[in-house]
């Protein structure tokens, strides 16, 4: 990290990537180009699971090359009177793995739903067995995470 001012420890990292709304999920495509998408996340100690469609681009991606890297923004505040933005963030390296297991995938689906739509969760027994089959949920095995803040002088 550039900014060694700016950089802050594993605890504040890893409340970012639990308070972000997305996050941008980086990887090497089929192609060895760089591909990133936005995804929906939730945090099980050191791991970080997203759900997503059985097949596509990314999963071709992650299926070809596991090691991925993560971008999370926490909290903004725009300055009105100077040109730069107070902020927070997380970024980790990982290796991704296809969730195998029905009840690890349920505990993943169960976690993003409480964490993204808590006020639902009355339905969640019927949706996940109607989609469970067809719902690929992914794991990603934090190796490193490294949080930043940036806080307006007043």
């Amino acid at each position: 990290m550039r900014r060694k001012d700016r950089e802050m420890d594993e605890t504040f990292a890893l409340e970012v990537v639990d308070k972000c709304e997305y996050a941008v999920l980086s990887m090497v495509d089929t192609e060895g180009k760089a591909y990133g998408i936005p995804v929906t996340i939730v945090r099980d100690g050191m791991a970080v699971y997203f759900h997503c469609a059985q097949e596509g681009k990314k999963i071709d991606a992650l299926r070809s090359h596991a090691e991925v890297c993560m971008a999370c923004v926490g909290d903004t505040c725009r300055a009105l009177d100077k040109f730069t933005t107070e902020f927070e963030s997380a970024i980790f390296y990982g290796q991704a793995e296809e969730v195998e297991e029905d009840e690890e995938k349920i505990h993943a689906l169960r976690l993003l739903c409480e964490r993204h739509t808590p006020t639902n969760m009355h339905h969640f027994e019927q949706a996940v067995s109607g989609s469970l089959p067809r719902t690929a949920v992914w794991k990603i095995r934090i190796h490193s995470i490294t949080g930043k803040q940036k806080k307006l002088k007043k």
